[in-house]
Protein backbone atom coordinates (compact mmCIF):
# COMPACT_ATOMS: atom_id res chain seq x y z
CA UNK A 1 0.00 0.00 0.00
CA UNK A 2 1.30 3.48 -0.70
CA UNK A 3 2.35 5.86 2.06
CA UNK A 4 -0.90 7.84 1.79
CA UNK A 5 -2.81 4.86 3.22
CA UNK A 6 -0.72 5.04 6.39
CA UNK A 7 -2.07 7.41 9.06
CA UNK A 8 -0.26 10.73 8.62
CA UNK A 9 0.80 10.95 12.27
CA UNK A 10 2.48 7.53 12.09
CA UNK A 11 4.18 8.25 8.76
CA UNK A 12 5.46 11.59 10.08
CA UNK A 13 6.73 9.97 13.28
CA UNK A 14 8.60 7.29 11.33
CA UNK A 15 10.19 9.80 8.94
CA UNK A 16 11.27 11.92 11.92
CA UNK A 17 12.70 8.84 13.68
CA UNK A 18 14.94 7.94 10.75
CA UNK A 19 16.09 11.52 10.23
CA UNK A 20 17.09 11.82 13.89
CA UNK A 21 18.69 8.34 13.98
CA UNK A 22 20.95 9.32 11.09
CA UNK A 23 22.19 12.35 13.06
CA UNK A 24 22.82 10.15 16.14
CA UNK A 25 21.08 12.78 18.32
CA UNK A 26 18.59 10.25 19.68
CA UNK A 27 18.07 11.27 23.32
CA UNK A 28 14.92 13.29 22.69
CA UNK A 29 13.68 10.91 20.00
CA UNK A 30 13.33 7.89 22.23
CA UNK A 31 11.45 9.76 24.94
CA UNK A 32 9.06 11.47 22.54
CA UNK A 33 8.36 8.73 20.01
CA UNK A 34 8.71 5.40 21.83
CA UNK A 35 6.18 3.80 24.12
CA UNK A 36 7.70 3.36 27.62
CA UNK A 37 7.49 -0.44 27.22
CA UNK A 38 8.93 -0.49 23.68
CA UNK A 39 10.15 -3.91 22.48
CA UNK A 40 13.13 -3.55 20.10
CA UNK A 41 15.46 -5.98 18.33
CA UNK A 42 19.11 -6.15 19.31
CA UNK A 43 20.34 -7.42 15.96
CA UNK A 44 23.97 -7.45 17.09
CA UNK A 45 23.32 -10.04 19.81
CA UNK A 46 20.17 -11.72 18.48
CA UNK A 47 17.90 -10.81 21.39
CA UNK A 48 15.23 -8.26 22.32
CA UNK A 49 15.53 -5.01 24.26
CA UNK A 50 12.70 -3.73 26.45
CA UNK A 51 12.11 -0.13 27.46
CA UNK A 52 13.23 3.26 26.21
CA UNK A 53 16.43 3.29 28.29
CA UNK A 54 17.47 -0.06 26.83
CA UNK A 55 16.95 1.11 23.24
CA UNK A 56 18.84 4.32 23.90
CA UNK A 57 21.80 2.44 25.45
CA UNK A 58 21.82 -0.02 22.51
CA UNK A 59 21.97 2.78 19.96
CA UNK A 60 24.72 4.59 21.87
CA UNK A 61 26.80 1.38 21.88
CA UNK A 62 26.34 1.18 18.10
CA UNK A 63 27.27 4.84 17.63
CA UNK A 64 30.46 4.40 19.70
CA UNK A 65 31.90 2.07 17.05
CA UNK A 66 30.27 3.21 13.78
CA UNK A 67 28.00 5.79 12.18
CA UNK A 68 25.11 3.71 10.84
CA UNK A 69 22.70 5.23 8.35
CA UNK A 70 19.21 4.12 7.34
CA UNK A 71 17.37 5.49 4.30
CA UNK A 72 13.62 4.99 3.82
CA UNK A 73 12.76 3.66 0.37
CA UNK A 74 9.05 3.11 0.98
CA UNK A 75 6.33 2.35 3.52
CA UNK A 76 3.37 0.00 3.50
CA UNK A 77 0.43 -0.48 5.84
CA UNK A 78 -0.07 -4.15 6.63
CA UNK A 79 -3.45 -5.82 7.07
CA UNK A 80 -2.87 -6.28 10.80
CA UNK A 81 -2.26 -2.54 11.31
CA UNK A 82 1.52 -2.69 11.48
CA UNK A 83 3.61 -0.49 9.22
CA UNK A 84 6.50 -1.89 7.18
CA UNK A 85 9.25 0.59 6.37
CA UNK A 86 11.45 -0.58 3.50
CA UNK A 87 15.00 0.67 4.19
CA UNK A 88 18.51 0.60 2.81
CA UNK A 89 21.28 0.52 5.40
CA UNK A 90 24.63 2.24 5.19
CA UNK A 91 27.62 3.55 7.09
CA UNK A 92 29.31 6.94 7.15
CA UNK A 93 33.09 7.20 7.42
CA UNK A 94 35.86 9.65 6.51
CA UNK A 95 35.35 8.81 2.83
CA UNK A 96 31.61 9.56 2.83
CA UNK A 97 28.42 7.52 2.90
CA UNK A 98 28.39 3.88 1.80
CA UNK A 99 25.06 2.15 1.09
CA UNK A 100 24.42 -1.60 1.04
CA UNK A 101 23.10 -3.31 -2.06
CA UNK A 102 20.41 -5.14 -0.12
CA UNK A 103 17.38 -3.84 1.71
CA UNK A 104 15.41 -4.86 4.77
CA UNK A 105 12.02 -4.08 6.26
CA UNK A 106 11.51 -2.57 9.70
CA UNK A 107 8.00 -3.51 10.83
CA UNK A 108 6.40 -1.32 13.50
CA UNK A 109 3.50 -1.74 15.90
CA UNK A 110 2.08 1.40 17.54
CA UNK A 111 0.38 1.79 20.92
CA UNK A 112 -0.96 5.07 22.30
CA UNK A 113 0.43 6.87 19.24
CA UNK A 114 4.00 5.73 19.90
CA UNK A 115 6.25 2.97 18.60
CA UNK A 116 5.70 -0.08 20.81
CA UNK A 117 7.42 -2.86 18.83
CA UNK A 118 9.84 -3.21 15.93
CA UNK A 119 11.00 -6.28 14.09
CA UNK A 120 13.42 -6.70 11.21
CA UNK A 121 12.70 -8.92 8.22
CA UNK A 122 14.16 -9.43 4.78
CA UNK A 123 13.21 -6.65 2.39
CA UNK A 124 10.18 -7.21 0.20
CA UNK A 125 10.76 -4.32 -2.21
CA UNK A 126 9.75 -0.67 -2.28
CA UNK A 127 6.25 -0.02 -1.06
Amino acid sequence: MPTEEIPAAQADLLHRMYEIFNTQDVDDLTRAEFHPDVDWPNVLEGKRIHGVDGVLAYWKRQFAVAHPLVRIEGMAAEQDGRIAVHVRQGLRDANGDHWSDGTIDHVYTFRDGKVAHMEVREGTGPA
